[in-house]
């Protein structure tokens, strides 16, 4: 299992549009990709879920991804974060 923290950047934080980018993302990986927001922790292949975690502006997420193409989906998911998720 790998992990990293990242802060979003995107002015309106995880509303539908960037859910989408992130969750259409994260479903070309085999691995399971998950990030943590407080005290829970949300599937990132799920639209339902992500949106759920009502992530804002400014707040830390910590992306964690276990499966054999591990490396690759943080490495990606971590980018499409700090690019601001088409935003």
């Amino acid at each position: 299992m790998v992990s990293q923290k990242i802060t979003v950047k995107n002015v309106s934080g995880l509303h539908l549009r960037p859910t989408g980018i992130l969750c259409n993302e994260a479903i070309k990986y085999k691995s399971t990709i998950k990030f943590k927001f407080g005290s829970s922790l949300t599937n990132a292949k799920s639209v339902l879920s992500v949106l759920g975690a009502c992530v804002k502006s400014g707040d830390e997420i910590e992306f964690e991804c276990e499966g054999p193409d591990e490396d690759e989906a943080l490495k990606a998911m971590i980018r499409l974060v700090e690019s601001g998720l088409g935003e």
